[in-house]
């Protein structure tokens, strides 16, 4: 078997480097063109979470002059089943999405949305008032908005006397 020349990304991305001569490289490339095995399919199926693993949410962390806010996309997932813990310097979202119905693999042209639990936690790059916190969904997007504490802020307090 000839030694496979081509760069990282021409495999990665199964390209073909064209030489100065377009006869030459149209049969060359032919040659160096090989089908993907099975097992390179297999892992590429094996990158996505488990049953007992949860996936991970993507989400937009953004600030104005008073608050954190968080949004992600939460598509197809009740209210109900989403659990949302703010902590002072962290939260975390919790949900499940669950198939409506059940489809067998074998009708399945394209599987490439994800099923089951997930959850992300974030780290905050200030302290919040949790108490005073709000999430809301609309449109499948989740947005979570954080007040923030300002603990440069001095309150003074007027003494009475007794």
């Amino acid at each position: 078997m000839p030694k496979d020349n081509r760069s990282f990304f021409e495999k990665l991305t199964g390209s073909v480097r064209m030489d100065s001569d377009p006869v030459n490289w149209l049969e060359n490339s032919a040659e160096s063109i090989e089908p993907q095995p099975e097992a390179t399919l297999a892992k590429a199926k094996s990158s996505w979470p488990q049953a007992e693993e949860d996936g991970e949410l993507t989400v937009d962390v953004f600030q104005n002059p008073d608050e954190i806010i968080i949004q992600s996309t939460v598509a197809g997932v009740r209210p109900d089943d989403l659990d949302v813990s703010i902590a002072q310097d962290m939260v975390t979202i919790k949900g499940k999405r669950t198939r409506a119905h059940e489809v067998t693999e074998k009708d399945f042209f394209y599987k490439e949305l994800y099923w089951g639990s997930f959850s992300r936690s974030i780290l905050l790059p200030q302290e919040v008032d949790s108490d005073a916190a709000q999430a809301t969904i609309k449109n499948g997007l989740i947005t979570i908005r954080l007040p923030k504490l300002d603990r440069a802020r001095t309150q003074k307090l007027k003494v009475k006397s007794e």
